[in-house]
């Protein structure tokens, strides 16, 4: 541990912590031996009193789905019945425990931290090593339990390998480990001379491992100088190289016996010794051969476990064994894998070992890829495709195998792998069905990578190509190309696309729509809405029709299928979507004045599209993220992420995002009373939006930015739109927005009938809007000297603006009511109760206020039982209440 004293106390404060109750997590991340895997080693060493659980990833085994979680729970999977019923049964449907399928991936996440948060009855240390070798399932889960630790009394320390970690990891507190000083560099290298020990030192770098490793790897002749100077490298290699190759040669001093056996043991994933020797005795192995190996300090081993001191070790143990040895190896491990709870790693073996093309394996990784994305597992589950295709000579199968592994990737949110697996596909294909699978996998890398415009071309012309053949992939093929061509606010694209099969209902909605027939828009949408309900529908369609409800002001009918895709995600594991989904739902919830759900769903959003590199999704939702921050005044929240939007959106013309980053902007300097710049930015959101029906939603701002900018006569015209659309449309909340335009551009005589009529029909609907009307209202009846009513408009919409947080819609509304003679104190403010909690602690007292029990509200929140404790504990002081019994009352308005 030279050289590492800042690292030791930041891990022992963790450990110390942890005593108190408190739970926290790290990454360390760094080149390979840099010192990772020894500060994990010193965190279990100082671990007094606690439990510990431990993991180490392994390069060829990392398509297991689930081994690493399996492997960190052996001890401590008697815990399972304590779970609730859901969770359980999850988590012994990955183990293999069961047959059940797994249909809610988050359950798996929340499962570990419940199953974690039930270890710890003692204060708990999870160590992870070489994350980048875990399994892509198991990574997800910890991670996503080391993200909701709050007073568990549980550590959680990952290890990672390189300078920046995987995105999966990026939202873990983390710590960069470099090379130690110089001084303590010399320390690690006695009994070198002195040109010896420059050489080394030079090399590594102040890599510990390598300064260990590369003295090893020394003759006593060479450790002494007798050799003469040691020429210095040229250049410095790559470190991992020159130290597989340091240990590479530690091991082939071994015997031949030792060797063989040490390749079965890196072979092996278990790191279970009866498994690693039973295999070892099909190729006349005994233990005996391993005690070479041990007394040199390679590796660890006990009655039950054998472990290798360093991941790079059992790299170096499988890499330098001839092939023949290592194709032994695997066929050994596959032969005493037997029984249906090996079947996947039995598979995976066979596959290790077979140097040609193999139907029977393959079909055997097919099967594997099957039970994959049966528990949620889809990049599992593509890597199994993908190395069937691999086994496979039949060029048919070749093909559907590598566009199912697309397909996956795609599902699982590994945009840059989807792109890698379509680029192996051989051209062309002759099959239609099969032509029409690729070009929508296309079109996925097409929305993540380039231009959703070129993503519709992919589909539509497709479309074309495959009519005759198969009609049956028409619908879907047409409909990821209207979502594609929605996305780039192409409407002139999504007309054409649209008539193409006309008697296609999910079709026929925007051909209709985009023409200008709304009734009869409106009949296809109902009539897709009722076959949606009547039958199950897939989630391209069901997001589909939920955009063209939020278009056409059916924001109640888009907000319940938004939230079905959303659940359809989280059940089928399909985690690229997932953002998407979170998205259209977080948009509706805006449009119907839920503005803390849509904070929640866009922020959710947002973060698993950055952590699975979904910069398309992320983009638009950070597009979102500025219009909710505008509505709160927050202008450098507001301006960046509406930047980093348009950054994206312009150079690959995604209308849609930039007409939403656009709207934010101009929403900021409408509530700022920065009338003209709104003006411009809402004039430039509608041009990008590319239709006036697809800029629907902005136009009331619009309309208003225009009349306060004084420049009434622009906003005539589309205030009488809103009105012609609210009469075909017949959605309530619509017809109030257009009644409030109407009175904004209508003369005195008839403004207070509008206004009257908007507020009637404002009753149910989205407060932050109501308030807006009030606001605009109570304006112009000032301006008509009828102060007192005024200062009643004025007085309910501030304190909604106030509860909403909108502070620039209320400092107008109170600077109104000073100028209608009513002098207001801000801290006459409605203060509920809540605001005194933190968000957290909010969310916790109010599902605790409907009789939710601590495990409901945790299963609701992603959170432990514990934790969902912790917060009500604090938050009850601060209500001033002693009991759970009393927040029913108290937060009744």
């Amino acid at each position: 541990m030279q050289g590492r004293a800042e690292e030791r106390r930041h891990i022992e404060r963790m450990l110390a912590n942890s005593r108190r109750g408190a739970s926290s997590s790290l990454l360390l991340h760094g080149e390979a031996g840099i010192g990772k895997t020894t500060l994990l080693q010193h965190a279990a060493a100082h671990a007094d009193g606690m439990r510990v659980l431990r993991v180490e990833g392994i390069e060829s085994e990392m398509e297991l789905a689930f081994g690493g979680l399996h492997q960190l729970f052996l001890p401590v999977l008697d815990l399972l019945d304590r779970l609730p019923g859901p969770q359980a049964r999850a988590l012994r449907a990955v183990f293999g425990l069961s047959d059940e399928p797994v249909r809610d991936r988050l359950t798996l996440g929340l499962a570990t931290l419940s199953l974690l948060s039930e270890a710890a009855t003692d204060p708990l240390l999870c160590l992870v090593d070489d994350l980048q070798w875990l399994d892509r399932p198991s990574g997800d889960a910890l991670t996503f339990a080391a993200r909701r630790l709050r007073d568990e009394g549980i550590v959680m320390l990952f290890a990672t390998r390189g300078s920046s970690p995987e995105s999966g990891s990026r939202a873990l507190p983390r710590v960069h480990i470099t090379g130690i000083d110089r001084r303590s560099a010399v320390a690690l290298l006695p009994g070198l001379a002195p040109p010896v020990a420059e050489h080394i030192l030079d090399q590594a770098q102040g890599n510990p491992l390598a300064l260990r490793e590369l003295a090893a790897a020394l003759t006593p002749a060479q450790r002494a100088g007798q050799l003469g100077p040691l020429a210095p490298a040229e250049a410095r290699p790559e470190l991992p190289h020159q130290l597989q190759d340091a240990f590479a040669q530690q091991i082939r001093r071994l015997p031949d016996a030792t060797q063989r056996a040490l390749a079965v043991a890196a072979a092996d994933d278990t790191g279970d010794l009866p498994t690693v020797l039973a295999a070892a005795g099909r190729l006349d192995g005994e233990v005996g051969d391993l005690e070479p190996a041990e007394r040199a300090g390679l590796v660890f081993v006990s009655a039950q476990k054998l472990r290798f001191r360093h991941p790079l070790i059992r790299f170096a143990a499988y890499q330098q064994a001839p092939l023949a040895w290592r194709i032994a190896a695997h066929r050994a491990l596959a032969a005493d894998l037997d029984g249906v709870q090996h079947a996947h790693r039995r598979a995976w073996h066979l596959a290790a070992a077979t140097t040609g093309p193999d139907e029977e394996v393959a079909a055997e990784l097919e099967r594997v890829a099957e039970w994959a994305g049966s528990r949620q597992a889809m990049a599992s589950a593509s890597a199994a495709y993908e190395r069937a295709a691999r086994l496979t000579a039949d060029p048919h199968r070749h093909a559907r195998r590598l566009i199912t592994a697309a397909q996956k990737a795609s599902e699982a949110g590994q945009d840059e792998r989807c792109r890698a697996l379509t680029d192996q596909v051989p051209l062309p294909l002759r099959d239609p069905g099969m032509a029409a699978d690729f070009a929508r996998v296309r079109s996925v890398v097409e929305l993540g990578y380039g231009s959703p415009r070129r993503a519709a071309r992919i589909l539509a012309d497709c479309a074309d190509t495959i009519s005759a053949d198969r009609p049956d992939k028409l619908a879907p093929l047409l409909t990821d190309a209207i979502h594609a061509a929605f996305c780039a606010g192409d409407a002139p694209l999504m007309v054409e696309i649209g008539v193409r099969t006309p008697h296609l209902p999910i079709l026929a909605v925007p051909a209709r729509l985009l023409a200008g027939d709304l009734p009869g828009a409106r009949r296809a949408l109902d009539a897709l809405v009722r076959a949606g309900r009547l039958v199950d529908v897939g989630l391209m369609d069901q997001l589909v029709t939920a955009i063209y409800c939020h278009l056409m002001a059916d924001h109640a009918t888009a907000h319940e299928l938004a939230a079905a895709a959303v659940a359809h995600c989280r059940e089928q594991g399909i985690g690229g979507w997932l953002p998407t989904t979170l998205h259209l739902r977080a948009q509706v919830e805006l449009a119907l004045g839920r503005l803390d759900d849509a904070h929640a769903h866009a922020t959710e959003a947002l973060r698993l599209a950055d952590g699975y590199d979904l910069d398309h999704r992320a983009t638009h939702l950070r597009a979102l993220l500025a219009v909710l921050a505008a509505v709160q005044g927050e202008e450098e929240q507001t301006r960046r992420m509406a930047e980093q939007a348009l950054e994206y959106t312009r150079p690959r013309e995604v209308g849609r995002g930039t007409a939403e980053a656009l709207w934010a902007l101009g929403l900021l300097d409408l509530g700022l009373g920065r009338a003209q710049d709104a003006l411009r930015h809402l004039e430039a959101a509608r041009q990008a939006a590319g239709h006036p029906i697809l800029a629907r939603h902005l136009l009331p701002d619009l309309i208003e930015a225009a009349v306060r900018a004084g420049h009434p006569e622009g906003a005539r015209a589309p205030a009488d739109q809103l009105m012609t659309w609210a009469a075909d449309l017949g959605q309530l909340h619509f017809t109030a927005q257009a009644h409030r335009c109407a009175a904004l551009t209508s003369p005195d005589a008839q403004a207070e009938q509008h206004y009257l009529a908007s507020l009637g029909l404002h009753a149910d609907g989205n407060d932050f809007d109501r308030a807006r009307t009030q606001l605009l209202y109570g304006e112009w009846l000032r301006r008509s000297r009828r102060k007192m009513d005024a200062r009643d408009q004025l007085r309910t919409a501030l304190k909604i603006f106030d509860q909403l947080n909108a502070r620039p819609w209320a400092h107008r509304a109170r600077t109104e009511l000073q100028a209608a003679g009513e002098t207001h104190d801000p801290s006459d403010a409605t203060d509920s109760p809540l605001t005194r909690l933190s968000a957290q602690e909010r969310e916790v007292v109010r599902l605790a206020a409907t009789g939710a029990t601590n495990r409901e509200i945790a299963t609701h929140l992603f959170l432990s039982p514990r934790t969902v404790g912790h917060h009500l504990y604090r938050a009850f002081p601060k209500l001033g209440i002693s009991s759970r019994t009393e927040l029913a009352d108290l937060l009744t308005p």
